[in-house]
C-alpha cells in the first residue's frame, strides 16, 4: 500500500533516485533550463528550490550543505549557484523554478523546467 508515501519512486532505488536528482539539479544550474519528463521535473522542483534557498543565505555552512546535496560537484557549479543565481532571487521568497508542459513526445509527458 502507498499510504503516507509522498515521493515518486521513478522506477528506481533510493540511491539511483538521489543520483538522478543530483544530475538533473547540476544540469539545471549550469544551463538554466532542461527538458525532462513531467514526473522528474515535479520531483526536481523542491530539490532545486532548496538549493537556491541555501545559496541565498551565502554562508560557508550553506555552501557546504549545497555541495553535500549536489554530491560534491565541480566547484564551478557551486560558484555559479552562489554568485550568479542567488543574487537574482534575493527579494523573492520562493518559486524559483517554473515547469512548462510540452505534451506527449516519444511516448512520455515532456516538460521544461527552468529557473524563473
Amino acid at each position: 500500500m502507498q499510504h503516507s508515501k509522498n515521493k515518486r519512486t521513478l522506477g528506481r532505488t533510493r540511491s539511483q533516485r538521489t543520483a538522478l536528482m543530483r544530475g538533473l539539479a547540476v544540469s539545471l544550474i549550469e544551463h538554466g533550463q532542461i527538458v525532462t519528463t513531467t514526473a522528474k521535473a515535479k520531483e526536481l522542483r523542491p530539490f532545486a528550490e532548496r538549493l537556491v534557498t541555501y545559496a541565498k543565505k551565502g554562508t560557508v555552512a550553506a555552501r557546504r550543505n549545497a555541495a553535500t546535496k549536489l554530491g560534491e560537484p565541480k566547484d564551478v557549479v557551486i560558484k555559479k549557484l552562489f554568485d550568479e543565481i542567488a543574487p537574482k532571487y534575493a527579494d523573492r521568497t520562493g518559486g524559483y523554478t517554473r515547469i512548462i508542459k510540452m505534451g506527449v513526445k516519444d511516448g512520455r509527458d515532456q516538460s521544461v523546467i527552468e529557473l524563473v
